[in-house]
């Protein structure tokens, strides 16, 4: 009975080592040149990202060694990771300029990590989180580098993905604008926007049906079109919070508005 509660405490802890390790593997691939791996990993990080807390508070195994373990693995897996990656294939022919905005996507990864670890002292589970999730905001560059990788692979050197022709048609617009991108990331990550958390859901029955509903038909896109889905799911997600947050403020200056007249 020992041996099985040390098991227990141990899997959060071996989750989350899973994801550092994603990220090492990632970084050396990056080094390499081969991104494509490279961003696999990291999908691979962020699945174990996932599972973690969730293991952690379904085994009520949660403690102040795994949250600083889990923030340490994150920086590596989705501040510093996805930098490196970034440098390699765009930010490395902008000279200082490059390196300078991959070290502020770095540090607003540790800023936005620190500042979770203190907002999450009080042990509530919040309806949603202060700033751009690490994961989210490396989720949509390394969903951008399988979409560009696979524009770029010639024909029987790739796995024969589906993809969607007017996005993929876009990728090197995008390609010239993720120095720009990873700018407004880097200040959402630090940022008071908030972002809706899934990780407290009222799964009523009523919901639960069309929830169902709407995870099969993401899940059929997905399978469709693999790397286009995940780069269209994640920039949604990192849009969404600053739609929400520019609605509030304009109903909130209309009913000043109203008072004035």
């Amino acid at each position: 009975m020992k041996d099985l509660k040390r098991g227990i405490y141990i899997l959060p802890s071996l989750l989350t080592c899973g994801n550092m390790a994603c990220g090492i593997i990632s970084m050396i691939f990056s080094i390499n040149g081969e991104f494509t791996w490279a961003a696999w990993m990291l999908i691979l990080a962020i699945a174990f990202d996932m599972l973690d807390g969730r293991v952690a508070r379904m085994t009520k195994t949660t403690s102040e060694f795994g949250v600083q373990l889990d923030s340490l693995s994150d920086l590596l897996s989705f501040g510093i990771a996805p930098s490196i990656m970034m440098y390699q294939l765009v930010l490395n022919t902008m000279g200082k300029l490059g390196i300078a905005i991959a070290v502020l996507f770095v540090l607003c990864s540790a800023l936005r990590l620190a500042k979770f670890n203190v907002q999450s002292k009080d042990g509530v589970v919040h309806n949603s989180f202060m700033g751009l999730p690490t994961p989210a905001s490396a989720g949509l560059i390394i969903s951008f580098v399988l979409s560009y990788e696979l524009l770029l692979s010639e024909p029987g050197q790739a796995l024969s993905f589906k993809t969607i022709p007017v996005l993929m048609k876009n990728m090197p617009v995008f390609f010239k604008a993720m120095p720009i991108v990873m700018v407004i990331l880097s200040l959402l990550m630090v940022s008071n926007i908030p972002y809706t958390s899934f990780k407290k859901m009222n799964f009523s029955k009523p919901k639960v049906f069309r929830l169902l509903v709407l995870i099969i038909f993401l899940i059929f896109l997905i399978i469709a079109f693999p790397q286009n889905i995940i780069f269209i799911l994640f920039s949604l997600y990192a849009l969404s919070g600053i739609v929400m947050y520019t609605g509030r403020y304009w109903k909130i200056l209309r009913r000043l508005n109203k008072k004035t007249e």
